[in-house]
This record gives C-alpha cells, structure tokens and sequence, in this order.
C-alpha cells in the first residue's frame, strides 16, 4: 500500500477509533498502530473494508488479538447483492448475483461474523435496522441448501435463514478481521 495510502486509511481508522470508545474501551490506539505495524497485509483488508463501506472499526479484544469489524449503519454498500457462496452461484440457472459473500470476504482477507460475533456487535450499536447481512452458516444448514442471516428489527436483533443462492438488494456481509 503507498504510503499516502496508508497515512489517510489510518487518519480515518485512528478518527473512528477515537469518535467510538464504548466500543473499545480498554484499548490505546498506540497499542492498535502497534498491531497493524506488525501485520502490514492487515491494511489491506482493513483498505478494502473502508473502500466497499464497511467503517472499520476496533471492537475488542480476542485472545492477545485485535478484533476490528464492519461498524457502518447498514450492510456495507458495496458488498450487497451476493448469494452466500460459489456453489450456490454456481446452481443458480439464471440471473446469477455478480459474486457470493464468501468468496468477496476470502478476496478481501477477512471473514464472515459468526451467529455470536453477529449479536456481539449488535450489543454495541444498533446496525442493520433497515438492511441485513450474510453471516457464517453452520456446515449442517450450508449442506441443506440454506445460509443464515441477521438483522435488527422492532428493537430486537433476529437471525434467520434462506436459501443460499437468494441475494438481495439489501443484504451484504459485515466484515471480521482478526489482528
């Protein structure tokens, strides 16, 4: 990453850092640069994560790790209208989506939330009120044709499913990257 580049991504990642402390109360942003200088691929899932937009932002802690997540209002924008994988892409006989959320986090270096991770988040905000978004699916739903999904509505935070290979306009993926 140039180095102009990577100066605005970490003026931007240090802002929100700074604008949302609830959501990382126990750590220094020292402590975060210091992280991410240790991991120099992690700017470029972090990069990708902002320019699709997800805002990025610390949410804890995860063993000796930094967890940083999508933390946007809504389902990233440029990352919606995706099926949930490759194969349900592929078995989909017409009007295919442009790509599937795995294969986009995969691309990107990240991965999806888990059901738990999902709900975590939700305890730090309220995101996903007028969207939803993909999240890691068990192998024995995956293996029946289904994928799970989040969202929150009527003040509560709902995890539900759908076939696979369905997209819509307002459902993407929330990002997880562990540093």
């Amino acid at each position: 990453m140039p180095s102009t580049d990577r100066d605005q991504l970490l003026a931007v990642l240090k802002t929100r850092f700074d604008n949302n402390m609830r959501r990382h109360a126990r750590l220094t942003w020292d402590a975060v640069l210091a992280r991410l200088d240790a991991r120099p691929d992690a700017l470029a899932a972090l990069g990708a994560m902002e320019a699709s937009g997800g805002e990025p932002d610390v949410i804890g802690l995860d063993g000796d790790g930094i967890t940083f997540c999508d933390c946007a209002p809504e389902t990233p924008s440029g990352r919606r209208s995706l099926c949930y994988d490759r194969a349900a892409r592929d078995a989909r006989k017409e009007h295919k989506p442009h790509g599937s959320a795995l294969d986009l986090a995969a691309g990107m270096g990240v991965e999806l939330l888990d059901e738990a991770g999902y709900r975590a988040l939700q305890e730090l905000g309220e995101f996903d009120t007028k969207t939803s978004s993909w999240i890691a699916t068990p192998p024995d739903v995956r293996a029946k044709g289904g994928a799970l999904f989040g969202d929150r509505r009527y003040g509560r935070v709902f995890v539900y499913h759908n076939g696979a290979d369905s997209y819509y306009a307002v459902r993407g993926f929330r990002a997880l990257l562990r540093v």
